[in-house]
């Protein structure tokens, strides 16, 4: 009898430990096999990676899930993103990074009209709007050939295209601005003309980080004083002309418009051309050959400026 009332009493004292860890089991909450379930989440978050995003890969299975809490939130009937997923969609959401550009020569007029008669480079600059196909033709065509142009881009044009700001900087071009809607800003008034400058510098911060070096005045090869000052008011400090004007907007054969600029370019130049235009792909193999020919070098604006 006496073993037998030890044997109870062991078998006692062992049973009331057993309930004692049950219930702190249970108050303190096995959350450790509930990945299955979104709401678990809430309760103890895994490893967080740099988005925010938790990794459903934690916890790993350990056996059948026990029932989990109530959540504040209903679980999400659709899957939870992996951790790749969520790394591009964060990539995806950052701010722009802004272009690098070269410092500008001492001595680079608030206007620049051409580059250094001495050197043998130029720059082909494009106003930048029309239909993508035809820019993004227009960019392929100089970058098969290693050259970058400077798209003075139209902010309305960004407001129906704005995946080209990224196209064109990552091809290795450079974007200026060109004003909100492209119209006589040189009629307008000052707040309106400031405007016009403000909210094309708007969409191309936001799109790249940056407003850009460059601004040039809509329908005028050259600004105004007025014009000037309010480029400076928006945060500009150079204006971009130029002095080769072909007219490929008049859209003349490729081999007219070849004429055009091979006859006019010489060492400095800054000629203007289109985007949006047949004429100007076709022709701007031509082109390339011809300055190629004449010992010229097609860079960017801020390239010729240097």
């Amino acid at each position: 009898m006496t073993v037998d009332r030890r044997t109870v009493l062991r078998t006692t004292v062992k049973l009331a430990a057993l309930a004692s860890a049950g219930g702190l089991l249970t108050a303190c909450g096995d959350t450790g096999r509930r990945r299955a379930d979104p709401g678990s989440f809430a309760v103890r978050p895994g490893p967080v990676d740099p988005s925010g995003t938790v990794d459903p890969a934690w916890p790993a299975d350990e056996g059948p899930a026990s029932p989990a809490p109530t959540a504040s939130a209903p679980p999400s009937d659709g899957p939870v993103p992996d951790g790749s997923a969520a790394r591009a969609a964060a990539a995806a959401s950052a701010p722009p990074v802004p272009p690098v550009l070269p410092p500008l020569a001492a001595g680079t007029p608030f206007e620049v009209a051409y580059g250094p008669r001495t050197g043998r480079n130029v720059a082909l600059t494009c106003h930048g709007s029309g239909d993508p196909a035809l820019a993004t033709a227009l960019l392929e065509t100089a970058e098969k050939r290693g050259v970058g142009l400077t798209v003075m881009v139209v902010g309305s044009w960004l407001d129906q295209q704005p995946q080209m700001a990224r196209r064109i900087l990552d091809g290795g071009h450079e974007l200026g601005n060109h004003t909100q809607n492209h119209q006589n800003i040189s009629a307008m008034s000052p707040d309106r003309a400031r405007d016009e400058i403000a909210q094309c510098a708007e969409r191309l911060q936001r799109l790249t980080g940056s407003i850009g070096r460059w601004f040039r005045p809509s329908a005028a090869q050259y600004a105004t004083p007025m014009v000037r000052e309010q480029a400076r008011a928006v945060g500009y400090e150079h204006v971009l002309a130029f002095d080769v004007d072909p007219r490929d907007y008049a859209d003349p054969t490729a081999a007219e418009l070849q004429r055009r600029v091979l006859n006019s370019v010489r060492g400095g130049s800054v000629v203007a051309l289109h985007m949006g235009h047949r004429c100007t792909v076709d022709a701007l193999p031509g082109i390339l050959d011809g300055l190629a020919k004449a010992g010229l070098t097609p860079v960017t604006a801020s390239r010729l400026c240097a």
